[in-house]
């Protein structure tokens, strides 16, 4: 049984919801071998977010960006947390609903995920900096 580890900085991206799966596979050692195992993936901010969702079709990610900022609108005149912009508050309660990580199974060396399945980074501010997630993954 081993665990690795290691950071990986994403590419900066705007507000919507962005496939990274491909980002995090390219990240991950070769001299990891891992064949079998599981991923942790963990998000190591608070106002983004991870989510397994559809690969294939873009509409699925700008319906969800549309479905969440209906949700959790900005400028609601209850929320006291403003002093880093409109879009901050909002920011971290979709964090919160959505989570900040997602655990995959690993087999023959590459995550296990259903045919229309990938990995999103759910960026919910206008002018976000880059981010950072921490992988976790443990097998043989």
């Amino acid at each position: 049984m081993r665990v690795e580890q290691t950071r990986i900085r994403l590419s900066r991206r705007g507000r919507g919801f962005h496939l990274i799966t491909r980002e995090i596979e390219d990240a991950i050692p070769a001299s990891w071998q891992i064949d079998r195992g599981i991923a942790h993936i963990h998000l190591l901010h608070t106002s983004a977010s991870l989510t397994l969702n559809e690969n294939a079709d873009p509409d699925v990610r700008s319906d969800m960006e549309a479905i969440f900022s209906h949700l959790v609108p900005e400028n609601e005149p209850y929320y006291v947390h403003t002093s880093e912009g409109p879009d901050d508050m909002p920011a971290h309660a979709k964090s919160s609903l959505l989570g900040a990580s997602v655990t995959l199974a690993v087999s023959g060396g590459r995550f296990v995920l259903g045919t229309w399945q990938g990995v999103y980074l759910c960026e919910h501010r206008n002018r976000a900096q880059g981010r950072e997630i921490f992988l976790t993954i443990i097998g043989v």
